[in-house]
Formats: structure tokens, sequence, C-alpha cells
């Protein structure tokens, strides 16, 4: 085991130019390099993909990475060859010549790593040939598509734990960056004959500064946030191909560099797009969610969903392509009551059944009560996926303030009358009995004999759904989204019952100043001490290499590698090994060029 640890720390250093291991992975690893099955739930930017790529490299055998999009295989083959590692990518989209060279390296026994899409993976011939390649590691990325709870389900997802059986029972390690417990739960029932060692790092993004306001006016809201981060990769997120549209074209009137893409795009223009922001900095992609899970680009700066995402595991997941370089970047989320009628309409008439609705509402409670938070919104997000934090003093709530009353009244008859019904039920026959509304089920239970029936009659029945959600945000009281969204009081509620403690509620206004007069936009911050002309020189080369080599500008170097280089002004060679993300493949291709940049900037002598 140590020698296998120590093998990786080198394999981490020569080949990807990263001094050690983040939170996280070491513990990973320790279960890999012990035979154990995996599942890991690590946030975006945590560096997942090492988990199974070091091992790939540092035991023998074939890694086979089970991937869901074509676009995010290709994109993770160049960057493994640009650092010298043999591997490839299996699908649908390869030339016969393609596919004859990797069958060829399968049989030499070259080849380390395999991407593969799920359907192609589960085909008997690639079975076949992949049995005898020698498979030593499955890697199941995405992992969440698997279940039906989770936000990208995938029904191909479902056939390789028979896979997995086909190839021998082989070592399987499957990760994700978004799963609450139930999604959690789906994963280990679907993929794993027995359980794997579960590791759940903190979903804490503290890089990301997390901002809601309601709609005003949505298209300026939009172009101001936009604005302040003039030359800085961002996405902005819409519910709609016609809102996508209209503002990548008011955003581009207004002379910022706004794409469009959606699913009714014809695909030549849409890959266009998606391979000009990959490629270009500075692109501002205006997307629908058709834009997910294929982009791995680690330097977009913002994320602006102009629209109320479906629910808090969306939420979380596009805010989660911002920063994923480890710098910091802002997200702003824009809501309205058109979006909450829209989101409830589209879970009342689908199609699924009505547990996965059930649960498809609890959900998007839970990012309502982020949306009206009374605190710091990390804390009520982390709450979510069941994790106590203090304040991050990184979100719009900690920053500037709410308008807030005393709720503790309020507070303390909702909790009765969770107390009182046996913290058995649900939002909508607590509010009846609250309001007084004497319901076939409040009669049949004989609820309209409580004590708390009628005692927030003069609230309306809106008013008392946000004052459930404000509990939930403040912790008063806990929602099991899996048992018919009961509510139960935690410790601090019954403290604040005993009155023992108050609690403020927040009014709809949001006491608001600038937050970009009070803090540097995430563009500003993330390139802190760089020489500017000198960062703008090295990125200018990075555009025209990966141009040259038809590649995303981050295969060549992510930001953070631009920005430490333009800070430090390595002056050798050998000191250009001392940059993060240089490894000594990339230090013999690129070192050269970049190193030759940052010796034309070096200040004039006094």
């Amino acid at each position: 085991m140590t020698d296998l640890l120590d093998s990786a720390r080198r394999v981490l250093h020569a080949v990807f130019g990263f001094g050690d291991f983040r939170p996280g992975q070491e513990d990973v690893l320790r279960a890999v390099f012990g035979g154990e099955d995996v599942l890991a739930v690590m946030p975006t930017g945590s560096g997942k993909s090492l988990c199974y790529q070091v091992p790939a490299l540092v035991r023998p055998g074939l890694t086979v990475v089970v991937s869901p999009l074509i676009a995010l295989m290709r994109d993770q083959v160049a960057q493994l060859r640009n650092l010298g590692v043999e591997a490839a990518a299996l699908n649908s989209a390869n030339t016969p010549a393609e596919n004859a060279d990797i069958h060829r390296s399968l049989r030499d026994g070259t080849l380390r790593l395999l991407y593969v899409a799920p359907e192609r993976l589960v085909r008997a011939d690639t079975i076949a040939t992949l049995a005898q390649a020698g498979v030593s590691l499955l890697a199941i990325d995405e992992a969440h598509c698997v279940s039906q709870w989770g936000h990208d389900f995938r029904p191909e997802y479902l056939q390789l734990r028979e896979a997995r059986r086909a190839l021998g029972g082989v070592q399987t390690i499957a990760l994700t960056a978004t799963a609450d417990a139930p999604t959690r739960a789906d994963i280990v029932d679907k993929l794993f004959p027995s359980p794997p060692r579960i590791f759940v790092r903190s979903f804490d993004r503290p890089n990301l500064r997390l901002a809601m306001s309601p709609k005003s006016h949505t298209g300026r809201q939009v172009a101001d946030f936009v604005n302040a981060h003039r030359g800085a990769s961002g996405i902005v997120y819409c519910s709609s191909r016609k809102r996508t549209e209209a503002l990548a074209m008011a955003l581009a009137g207004d002379g910022v560099r706004a794409l469009p893409y959606h699913a009714g795009m014809e695909g030549h223009a849409r890959s266009a797009n998606q391979t000009a922001f990959q490629q270009d900095d500075g692109v501002v992609m205006v997307a629908t969610v058709a834009f997910g899970m294929g982009i791995d680009k680690p330097d977009v700066r913002f994320v602006c969903q102009a629209d109320l995402p479906q629910n808090i595991e969306e939420y979380y997941q596009q805010i989660g392509r911002a920063g994923r370089d480890g710098l910091p970047a802002d997200t702003l989320t824009l809501y309205g009551l058109d979006d909450i009628r829209l989101r409830r309409v589209q879970i009342e008439q689908g199609d699924a059944p009505e547990e996965r609705k059930r649960i498809e509402r609890q959900r998007f409670n839970a990012l309502l009560a982020l949306c009206e938070a009374p605190r710091c919104r990390r804390q009520t997000l982390l709450g979510y996926f069941g994790e106590a934090a203090e304040p991050c003093g990184n979100c719009d709530l900690c920053l500037d303030g709410v308008e807030a009353f005393d709720g503790t009244i309020d507070a303390q008859k909702a909790m009765s009358a969770i107390l009182r019904t046996g913290e058995r039920f649900g939002t909508e026959h607590l509010i009846a009995i609250l309001t007084g509304n004497a319901t076939d089920a409040v009669r049949r239970w004989r609820h309209d004999q409580l004590p708390t029936f009628g005692v927030g009659a003069d609230r309306s029945a809106n008013d008392w759904r946000s004052v459930f959600r404000q509990l939930y945000a403040a912790g008063l009281v806990s929602l099991d989204i899996v048992e018919y969204g009961r509510w139960t009081v935690t410790d601090h509620g019954r403290r604040v019952l005993r009155g023992e403690e108050r609690i403020e509620f927040r009014r709809d206004a949001l006491a608001r100043t600038s937050r970009r007069s009070r803090k540097a936009s995430a563009a500003t911050a993330a390139e802190g001490a760089a020489d500017a002309d000198l960062l703008a020189a090295l990125k200018a080369l990075r555009t025209e290499i990966a141009k040259a080599n038809g590649q995303p500008a981050y295969v060549v170097f992510p930001d953070r590698t631009l920005i430490e280089m333009a800070t430090a002004r390595p002056a050798t060679l050998d000191g250009m090994r001392s940059v993060h993300g240089i490894g000594e493949r990339k230090l013999e291709r690129y070192g050269r060029a970049f190193l030759d940049v940052v010796l034309r900037h070096r200040p004039a002598a006094p």
C-alpha cells in the first residue's frame, strides 16, 4: 500500500504537475489500492478524475471509464494525451481508422485508459474485446445518471451492473459531484452487488460567491452581472430556447461576445459555439440545460441563472460549473413567481410516477427555501446535503444582510402544529390546520380539534409556505423528502419553541447594496497580483496553441497556471517546474514558448 501511494505521488507530480493530493483524494486511493469497490461523492473541482487516472498509471492493466457524453470523453482524452498518457475513447463518433488503432492498442497492452459510452460498453462485442484485454478497474463517471432520483437519469446506466459482472466482477469506482442521500442509496443499489466503501466529501465550494435575487428587470439584471465580469468566461442559464436566443442577442448588442446554445439549434452551429467557448477567452455562453455535463472548462468565472432551476440539485450542478480551478467565481440566481408556477406545473404535468413527483416537489421546495433563506445561503445549501457550516462571508446575505423581523411567534405556531400532529405530516396539511381550513384530511385525523387549529388565520397559505421554507433554511425543522415530505422539529427548533431562543425571518425585499462595490468581481480577484499585460500575452499564446491543435485552451494550461506564471515570473525552465499544473510532458512541449513570453515582459532595469 505504501509503495503504491508513493508511486501515486510521483505520478501526481511528474505527469499532472501537482504538488500533493487534494483533500479526500488519498482516502479514495487507499481504498482503490486496497482492492475495494468505491462510491465517491466529491464536489466539482475536487479532482475526482485523478481517483481513477492515477491508479491507471500506477497499477498494471486497463482502466475502463464510463462517460455519458462524447464531448466530455474527447476533452479528457485530449488532456491525458497532452500529458503523455496512452488514452483513447471508443464511441459512435470515431472513424474506422480510430477504432482500428484502439483495438491494436488493446491487443498490444499499451493503452492505459479507455473511455467508453455506457451503451457501447454493454454490447457483447465490446465486452468480449475488453475481457481479452484484461480490465483491472471500471470507473463509472457521473454515476448519478443511474438513479431515477438523480437530475440526469440515463436508462442505459442501469445495464452497467451486468456489464461489470460480464467483465468478471471487476473492481469498480463510481463517481459523482451531486448526490443527496436518496440518490446515493439508489446508486449503491443499482451498480454494486454488495455495499462499496462510500466517501462523501463536503459539498462546500468556498470559492463560489453565492447570490440570489427576485426578478425585477431580468434582462438588465443579467446584463449588469455579465458586464461586471467583462473579459471573463461565463455561462448564463435560461429555461427556454426563446429566452436563450433573446438574451444572447441582447448581450451581443451590448458588446459582449455572447453565444446561444440549445437543443433546437442546428448541430453544426451548436458545436461551433461550444468550441469557441472552450478554446477562446472571454466567451459567454447563453444556454439551456442542454449545455450540461460535457462542460469541463475549469476557468468559468461566473454563472448566472436567468430563470430558477428545476430543483436544488440542478442549482448546485449549474453553479458548480464556475470556478472549477479553485479560483474565485461569482454566481447569481434570479427567481420570480412565474418561475415558481412554471416549475410546479412541470412537476405536476410530467409523466413521472407519483412517487417521483413527490420527491421532486420536496426538492423544489428546498430550492425555494434557499431563495428565501434568512441567514447565510451556504449554511442553507449545505444543510440540505446534511452538513453544518458557519456563516461563509461569501454570499449576498452575509455581505449585504437582509431586512428582518421577529418571527418567533410564527415559528412557534408552525412547530407546535408539527409536534401536535406527531411529526407525520407535510406542508399543505399543516397549513390547513394553521389557517383553520377544515379539509377532509384535517377532519379525518380530527386535527380541527387541536389547539393550533386556526391560530395562523391572520396569514395566508402562501405566507405560511414561506414560513416553513424559512424555518427549514434556518435549521429549526427538518424535511424528510423520502417519507412523504413530513416535517420534524430539530433540537434548535425545540429551543425556539420553548422560548429559549428567538428567530428572525426575512422580508421579501433584500436590503441590498452593490456587491461589486464591496468586493471585486471574481475575475479580478482570481487574477490577484498577476501582471495584467503578461497574463494577457500568456493567454494569447495559449489560444494560438489551442487553436492550432484543435483543443480547448485549458488543455494547454488552465487559468490558474497562467496566473501563477504571471505572478511568480519564473526565469528558467527549472523554475517553471514549480508552477502549479506543469508536469514534465507539458514542460517539454510548452515550457520554452511560455518562458520566452515571461522573459520578454521582464521589468526594465532601473
